[in-house]
């Protein structure tokens, strides 16, 4: 299951690059100054947009715009709020600005390629050439794959930069909190570094948040793309089953499995989308399915009148629901009725309280055929081996232990919560039949971030409910902060391959609210 990929260069320096200085020439004898030299960008929020725009301008070069970057990862990662984001920073990354640049000079100036230049942060369990690929565990610490990822091939070729690869929960285990034992203690939340960003993505939705690059990649089983977004006042997406390839990427279920874009806006996580949705002969799962032709031509700011979305107050109205984001749920409500929509409130689901379990325990047997996939070179080749050895976090150890003694082949040990998904799925996808609806809401997780190291209080996580197991689409949108500057978001649940739905309503919502906003503990760095 793997493909070729860009093969890499000989790197250049490495951190943060000095800013460029303008040039300081001064008008003498009736002559004009010469022009001043690109300066350093100001990268904080900056969309993909206006990265294109501001190398087509000439107001900075994707040289600048890189070492702009890195000089925030520099200054926040290990330092000030101490994110703890990322795992490496690509010492190649500047080598590919200065390719990016002399593509763009040969075409005069034009950009030419729909991620040309945009830095991108990618979750640690996708295969990059040239960089370790750990899954936050230090029993891969040392594990250097052959070629790309398929998600990661397609943006390379698309222009994107591969800027850093993001911390994780260990073997994305958990999507409360990131924590693995390839970087020293928790990922950090932005917004409070006292608080977690939620897992596994949490690498990503923080290094995100706190603009270290431009848009992140993350993988998500239950969770772990729209929880992560969510508690860090981003958009992100998990796409219908089968519609984006896994290939490449180290497996936790590949029953419920999915990889995807996180971004400060919806535009530039449907621009990432964009690149990365279609088939892929790697993963049988992405036959048969046909991508919508033109997702950026969901992006209408309009009214919503004519849609219909439904309201799941089994999710949004429980008992350990936090009243804060309760409030702005019903905010958001009220909003997207403002815009026009239909809401219809409550929908029923009975799948949801029905008994059995929608989740089965393949880990032993996915992962070994992933680290078979890794050839002669793979650091270790069995899980027997990973615990044998003892290089993980203590936190993981009796999930490791408990996955060891798992087997069969992963058809059979998942029939049966498959079949109970199966149900659901039928279920929800006659409900929004019936009832004419074009998504159903709730919030993302129920509660506000946890303190770090908190596993007790409530968590509110309402990701892992619905899409996972009927494969359908979900994504979440900032809905706003609690008083205290945490961030709670917006989920919106449509059906099968109806991305383009859901990114229509959430960029109305997004442009009606203007929710999001940068997180205080990163600010501009001094020129």
């Amino acid at each position: 299951m793997k493909r070729d990929s860009v093969p890499p260069s000989p790197p250049l320096r490495r951190g943060a690059a000095a800013a460029i200085i303008a040039l300081a020439a001064s008008v003498a004898g009736g002559c004009a100054a010469p022009p001043a030299e690109p300066g350093p960008p100001d990268v904080v929020e900056l969309d993909i947009a206006g990265i294109h725009a501001g190398l087509e301008s000439g107001t900075f070069t994707c040289a600048a715009l890189v070492d702009a970057y890195l000089a925030r990862i520099e200054a926040w990662d290990r330092r000030g709020p101490a994110l703890h984001a990322i795992v490496v920073v690509n010492p190649e990354a500047q080598a590919r600005a200065a390719e990016a640049d002399a593509r763009i000079a040969a075409a005069g100036g034009r950009i030419e390629r729909p991620l040309e230049c945009v830095p991108m942060i990618v979750k640690d369990n996708y295969d990059t050439v040239g960089l370790p690929t750990t899954a936050g565990s230090a029993s891969l610490a040392d594990s250097l794959p052959p070629d790309d990822a398929f998600q990661v091939g397609r943006i390379r070729e698309a222009g994107a930069i591969v800027l850093a690869k993001s911390n994780m929960a260990e073997f994305a285990f958990s999507p409360y909190e990131s924590l693995g034992s390839v970087v020293p203690g928790h990922t950090r939340n932005p917004y409070d570094p006292t608080r977690v960003p939620a897992g596994s993505s949490g690498g990503t939705g923080a290094a995100v948040a706190a603009s270290f690059g431009a848009v992140g990649l993350g993988t998500d089983t239950g969770n772990s793309i729209r929880g992560p977004s969510s508690h860090n006042a981003l958009f992100g997406i998990r796409s219908t089953m089968g519609l984006t390839s896994r290939d490449g990427i180290v497996p936790l279920n590949l029953f419920r499995d999915i990889g995807g874009p996180m971004a400060r806006t919806v535009e530039d996580a449907v621009r990432v989308f964009d690149v990365l949705a279609g088939p892929d002969p790697a993963d049988p799962a992405t036959a048969g399915f046909e991508r919508e032709a033109d997702y950026l031509g969901s992006l209408d700011a309009s009214e919503l009148d004519g849609f219909r979305i439904g309201v799941v107050r089994q999710l949004s109205d429980t008992e350990t629901a936090d009243p804060e984001i309760r409030s702005l749920f019903e905010t958001a409500l009220d909003d997207l009725a403002g815009l026009g929509a239909e809401i219809v409130d409550p929908v029923e689901i009975a799948g949801l309280d029905a008994e059995g379990s929608l989740w089965c325990n393949p880990f032993k047997a996915q992962l070994e055929a992933y680290l078979a996939s890794l050839g002669p070179e793979a650091p270790v080749t069995t899980l027997a081996a990973i615990v044998e050895s003892g290089d993980f976090h203590p936190s993981i150890g009796g999930r490791l232990r408990t996955a060891l003694e798992v087997e069969g082949d992963p058809e059979t040990l998942c029939a049966e919560a498959n079949e109970r998904a199966a149900a659901l799925r039928e279920e929800v996808a006659a409900l929004l039949a019936d009832e004419d609806l074009d998504a159903l809401a709730y919030p993302s997780w129920s509660n506000p971030p946890r303190l770090l190291g908190d596993l007790v209080t409530p968590d509110g996580n309402n990701s892992h409910r619905l899409s996972p197991p009927t494969g359908f689409p979900a994504v979440t949108v900032p809905m706003g902060f609690t008083g205290a500057g945490l961030p709670g978001g917006l989920q919106l649940l449509g059906a099968s391959l109806a991305e383009g739905t859901l990114f229509r309503i959430s960029y109305a919502y997004e442009q009606r609210t203007r929710h999001r906003r940068p997180p205080p503990t990163t600010p501009l760095l001094a020129p």
